[in-house]
């Protein structure tokens, strides 16, 4: 296999990656530009091709700059940013508990996040808006402790873990709806929207938070690679080459919770990114865990980005959430995914 290999001060720092896995990242920041663009040309305003690329070079007329840059361009933003964090969730979640199925939208992470953010709006309507991140991290820290708690393994890599998952998810649901039902009907309003998992009201302030969560998130990136290296050979040899593996676990866990909370109290919960954006990334270009990191995160930003364009754009003036298009074709491929684990353990 072809690598390419660079260091830095004096060997100290090195860094090798198959030529497939770096081509394909290439290829896929590509493919997020031309979203990008396709995101500010796309719509029923009138606003095309040339006058969006007019926009970003500051040429454009003020209706167009007014379109494309202050009302298409921050929601671009901030699905791209929504969609490569949640696959970075999903991408640790996976290499910390050793299942392939996890994804904190199946598992009950991303509605602890989603609870405890609606109850927030909900019943302490005049909170800050502050709070929302702070209560979405604890609700997914809380729900993500407590599954690894009751699967009883070290690694949490059976389908009990999938299993329980499930019906923490289901029941945090019912919650939610329940509070939807009984509470204040404005703020019940709202907070469905929110749930819909819909970058539609998406502003500047939303992705200057974005951006702030992906610069922490490429530092989880970087910190995060040697460790799942060491986990993916299991606990006894992970603790031989060094590694305190019970920390190592809890750490990774810390830090996908915090990326799809981060991502759920902004957008909502968009379900299935976290889980096939990983599954894709892998099958693209087997590589070690740093790379596949990477690739998640653009595999996850491009699903977003084209779920959002598509709901926007192929309906009419019907606007589709984003979170609602990634379930109707998340779904099947979690179908899909199912059968091939079952026909794994069975032969």
């Amino acid at each position: 296999m072809t690598t390419i290999r660079t260091s830095a001060f004096g060997h100290r720092i090195a860094l090798e990656m198959p030529l497939r896995g770096a081509a394909l990242l290439a290829a896929s920041t590509l493919v997020i530009c031309a979203l990008l663009l396709a995101s500010l040309s796309l719509g029923s305003a009138g606003v095309g091709f040339n006058d969006a690329l007019a926009a970003l070079l500051g040429s454009a007329s003020e209706r167009a700059d007014l379109v494309a840059i202050e009302f298409r361009l921050p929601r671009a933003l901030t699905a791209l940013m929504a969609g490569g964090l949640l696959a970075l969730s999903g991408a640790l979640l996976q290499g910390t508990t050793l299942n392939p199925l996890a994804d904190p939208a199946l598992i009950g992470v991303s509605q602890g996040a989603g609870l405890a953010v609606v109850a927030l709006a909900v019943l302490l309507p005049n909170a800050p808006d502050a709070w929302s991140a702070p209560a979405a991290f604890g609700g997914g820290l809380i729900v993500a402790v407590f599954i690894l708690a009751m699967t009883g393994a070290r690694s949490g890599a059976s389908t009990r873990f999938l299993l329980i998952g499930i019906g923490i998810a289901a029941f945090l649901t019912a919650l939610t709806t329940a509070i939807l039902t009984y509470g204040r009907i404005s703020g019940a309003h709202e907070a469905l929207g929110w749930l819909a998992g819909s970058v539609r009201s998406a502003g500047w302030d939303e992705v200057r938070q974005m951006g702030w969560v992906s610069v922490a998130a490429l530092a989880i990136m970087l910190l995060a690679a040697r460790p799942l290296s060491a986990l993916r050979l299991g606990d006894d040899l992970a603790a031989s080459l060094g590694h305190i593996v019970s920390r190592a676990r809890v750490l990774l866990l810390f830090g996908s919770v915090g990326l799809a909370a981060a991502s759920v109290s902004v957008v909502g919960p968009i379900t299935f990114v976290g889980l096939l954006a990983p599954h894709a990334a892998r099958r693209l270009a087997p590589t070690g865990p740093g790379l596949h990191l990477a690739l998640s995160w653009a595999v996850g930003a491009c699903l977003t980005l084209a779920a959002d364009l598509a709901g926007r754009a192929a309906f009419g003036a019907i606007q589709v959430p984003a979170g609602l298009v990634t379930a109707l074709v998340g779904a099947p491929c979690f179908a899909l995914l199912m059968l091939r684990k079952h026909r794994k353990e069975s032969s």
